[in-house]
């Protein structure tokens, strides 16, 4: 049985954090450091990621998240957002607000996932022959991940996952195996807000496809930075989320 490991920090209001593809829960580590608001931050590894066990999915890492992080803010980045995503319509109501960072609901057509579920499956047989440390530098030197300094990647921690996890995220839990979700998001009660970096035009659209579905959410498209809006400019997506979490209380 998949387990989510975490762990948490600090006191006061109590948040989650979900992060993206070949990261660990250590990876929200710069975006807490310069957050004013006194949060308790449970930190969680992803399935198939860190300590957790094998990879699940999408549903089933749902149903995780709402047994350990019910009642907390959900913060999700890109895979993170979208099992985030998942979790807030498979459990409505579990948790308070929720922070979608680079997230989408999902490819709209099946033709559309069916493709990318075979492309998804030639990455992770592609993992599974050259190994986590190849892979790795082959996924950071994505156009997508372009703003990220090689600091700011913590390649280091992306070390620590193993070929067998992510191959397995990608097969279970890769955005093809997403059902879409659209219908769905005009349902969410909860205060939502939804990041998306400027230089990121299909992330900043699917964004604002959300934003527009979600009754009173919030859109926050950040300057200057391309996917990954909370390791390019941590302080910056910080004081974002200081400040929706102080409106939306």
């Amino acid at each position: 049985m998949t387990r989510l490991a975490h762990e948490t920090r600090g006191q006061g209001s109590p948040l989650a954090f979900v992060h993206g593809f070949t990261q660990t829960r250590t990876s929200w580590e710069p975006l807490i450091a310069e957050m004013s608001t006194e949060i308790e931050a449970m930190l969680i590894d992803a399935p198939g990621h860190g300590e957790s066990g094998d990879a699940c999915s999408l549903a089933d890492t749902a149903h995780l998240l709402c047994g350990a992080a019910g009642g907390r803010t959900l913060v999700g980045y890109s895979m993170g957002a979208r099992m985030s995503l998942v979790a807030a319509t498979v459990c409505p109501g579990a948790f308070s607000r929720l922070v979608i960072i680079s997230g989408t609901a999902g490819i709209d057509t099946e033709p559309e996932r069916a493709q990318r579920r075979s492309d998804d499956e030639q990455l992770a047989d592609r993992i599974e022959q050259i190994g986590v440390a190849r892979f790795v530098d082959e996924w950071l030197a994505n156009p997508m991940f372009a703003g990220l300094s090689i600091e700011n990647a913590r390649r280091d921690e992306r070390m620590k996952n193993t070929a067998r996890g992510l191959a397995g995220s990608l097969r279970l839990a890769g955005t093809g195996t997403q059902q879409p979700l659209w219908d769905q998001l005009p349902e969410i009660s909860v205060p939502v807000l939804f990041v998306a970096g400027e230089h990121d035009s299909k992330f900043c659209a699917l964004a604002e496809r959300m934003h527009s579905l979600v009754p009173g959410s919030e859109l926050h498209v950040h300057p200057g930075v391309g996917h990954t809006v909370h390791l390019e400019d941590p302080r910056g997506c910080a004081g974002v989320i200081d400040g929706w979490l102080s409106r939306s209380q």
